[in-house]
C-alpha cells in the first residue's frame, strides 16, 4: 500500500503539472454554461447526457493523455524498472481520475438545480461509467506512438461506446442491442437519479453487474497491450 499511496502521489503532482485538473475545473465550467440559461424541467432532461459526455471526456481523453505524457517524457520505461506493479500504477491514475470525474459530476448538478436528484444512483454511475471510459482510452492508447495518430482511431471506441446508449435513452433507437455497449448502465443510472426512469429488477441488475464485468475484461485487456506496447518494447530497446 505504501507504494501504491506514492504512486498516487505520483500522479497526483504530475496531473497538477501536465494541467489535467484545471482542465477537469475548466469542463465542469463548460456544462454550467450549457445548462444554467435552461429551465428547471429541460436541466433535469439534459443532465443524464451532459454528465455522459462528461465521464467520457474526463475518463477517455485524460488518461490518453496522461500516457502520451509519459510517452514523450519517456517515464514509461522508467515505471517499469521499479517495483512498482501494474495495478498500482495503473490503480493511482484510475483512483485519481475517478475521484475528479466525481467532483465535477457533483458540483454541475448542485450548482445548476441544488440536490433535486439520487445521490446514490448518480456516484455509482458516474464510477462505473468513469472507469469504462478510463480503461478504453487507457488500452487504445498503449499501441500509438502520438496523440495525433492515435485521435482518429479512437473516434470509432468514442462512438460505439456513447452513440448507442444516448440514441437508446432518447428513444431514437428502441433496440436491445443497445444493452450490449456497457455504458448504457451508467446513462440508465443516471435517469435514476434525475427521476426520469425507473428501472425493472434485472435493468438495475444489470446497470450495475454488465458493466463491472466489461471492467475486470478490459482490466485484463489492459495488462496484456501493456505487456506487449510497452514492457516488451522497453525490454528490446
Amino acid at each position: 500500500m505504501t507504494r501504491f499511496a506514492n504512486a498516487l502521489r505520483l500522479e497526483f503532482t504530475l496531473q497538477i503539472r501536465q494541467g489535467f485538473l484545471y482542465a477537469a475545473i475548466f469542463s465542469g465550467l463548460i456544462w454550467l454554461s450549457v445548462l444554467l440559461p435552461m429551465s428547471g424541467r429541460l436541466r433535469a432532461i439534459a443532465e443524464p447526457y451532459i454528465l455522459l459526455g462528461d465521464t467520457c471526456i474526463i475518463g477517455f481523453f485524460f488518461v490518453a493523455g496522461t500516457v502520451f505524457f509519459e510517452k514523450q517524457e519517456r517515464t514509461l520505461s522508467a515505471v517499469i524498472s521499479t517495483p512498482l506493479r501494474f495495478w498500482e500504477y495503473l490503480g493511482a491514475k484510475l483512483t485519481l481520475l475517478v475521484l475528479v470525474s466525481l467532483l465535477v459530476a457533483l458540483t454541475v448538478p448542485t450548482m445548476s438545480h441544488g440536490f433535486n436528484y439520487r445521490p446514490l444512483p448518480l456516484v455509482v454511475a458516474v464510477v462505473l461509467g468513469t472507469l469504462l471510459m478510463l480503461l478504453v482510452g487507457f488500452t487504445t492508447s498503449l499501441p500509438f506512438a502520438s496523440i495525433s495518430d492515435w485521435f482518429l482511431a479512437a473516434t470509432i471506441p468514442l462512438a460505439v461506446m456513447t452513440v448507442p446508449p444516448v440514441l437508446y435513452y432518447s428513444g431514437l433507437w428502441p433496440s436491445p442491442l443497445a444493452y450490449l455497449i456497457p455504458t448504457t448502465g451508467p446513462l440508465l443510472l443516471f435517469g435514476v437519479a434525475f427521476d426520469q426512469i425507473s428501472l425493472a429488477p434485472w435493468q438495475a441488475g444489470y446497470a450495475l453487474a454488465y458493466p463491472m464485468l466489461c471492467i475486470a475484461g478490459m482490466w485484463w485487456m489492459a495488462k496484456v497491450l501493456f505487456v506487449r506496447h510497452v514492457v516488451t518494447r522497453s525490454g528490446g530497446q
